[in-house]
C-alpha cells in the first residue's frame, strides 16, 4: 500500500510542476509551449507503465497498457499536430488524449477501488473525459492556450495528492477471525 501512496504523491508532484510550467510558458516560443504539450501525456505513459509493472505487470493490467499506448500515440500526434497547425492542433490531440486517458483511469480506478483510495481516481478519470470533449470542442475554435488547460493537469494532480493522503490514514483491514 505504501508503494502506491508513493506513487500517487509522485504523480501529484509531477503534476503541479506541470502546471507551474504551463502557466509560466505564457509567451514563451512555440517549441517550449510543444514541448510542455508533449511532455504531459508522455509522463502519464511512463507513470502507467511503471504502476503496471508493480502490480501484475502490463497483461494484468489492461487499461495501464491501453492508456500508455494511447498517451504515447497522442504525444506523437500532439508534437506533429502543434508543429503543422499550431495550438489547435495541438489542444485537438491533447484533447483526444485526454478523453481516452480518463475512460482508462476510470477502468482502473473500478477495478482496484477495493484497495481503497480509487474513488478520486474514478472522478478524475470521468473529469477528464469530460475535459478532454471541451478541449476537442474548443479547438475547433479559438484553441486554449497550453496555460488554459493548467487546470486540467491541476485537478489531476489534487486527486493523485487526496488518493495519496486517503491511502496514508487508511486503516487496513481487518483480519478474519479464525476459530
Amino acid at each position: 500500500m505504501n508503494t502506491l501512496r508513493n506513487f500517487y504523491a509522485l504523480r501529484a508532484v509531477v503534476a503541479f510542476a506541470w502546471v507551474g510550467l504551463a502557466i509560466a510558458s505564457r509567451g514563451h516560443p512555440a517549441l517550449v509551449v510543444g514541448t510542455l504539450l508533449v511532455l504531459y501525456p508522455l509522463w502519464d505513459a511512463v507513470a502507467n507503465v511503471v504502476d503496471a509493472r508493480r502490480n501484475g505487470g502490463l497483461a494484468a493490467n489492461p487499461g495501464q497498457r491501453f492508456n500508455a499506448v494511447t498517451s504515447v500515440l497522442a504525444a506523437l500526434g500532439m508534437g506533429v499536430a502543434f508543429a503543422t497547425h499550431g495550438n489547435a492542433g495541438g489542444v485537438f490531440f491533447f484533447g483526444l488524449w485526454a478523453l481516452l486517458a480518463g475512460v482508462f483511469q476510470l477502468a482502473v480506478g473500478i477495478r482496484r477501488r477495493k484497495l481503497g483510495g480509487q474513488a478520486f481516481m474514478m472522478i478524475s478519470g470521468a473529469q477528464s473525459g469530460l475535459a478532454g470533449i471541451a478541449f476537442v470542442v474548443r479547438s475547433m475554435g479559438t484553441a486554449p492556450e497550453v496555460s488554459q488547460l493548467a487546470p486540467y493537469a491541476a485537478f489531476g494532480g489534487l486527486y493523485f495528492a487526496l488518493s495519496a493522503v486517503w491511502l496514508t490514514f487508511r486503516r487496513p483491514p481487518a483480519a478474519p477471525v479464525t476459530r
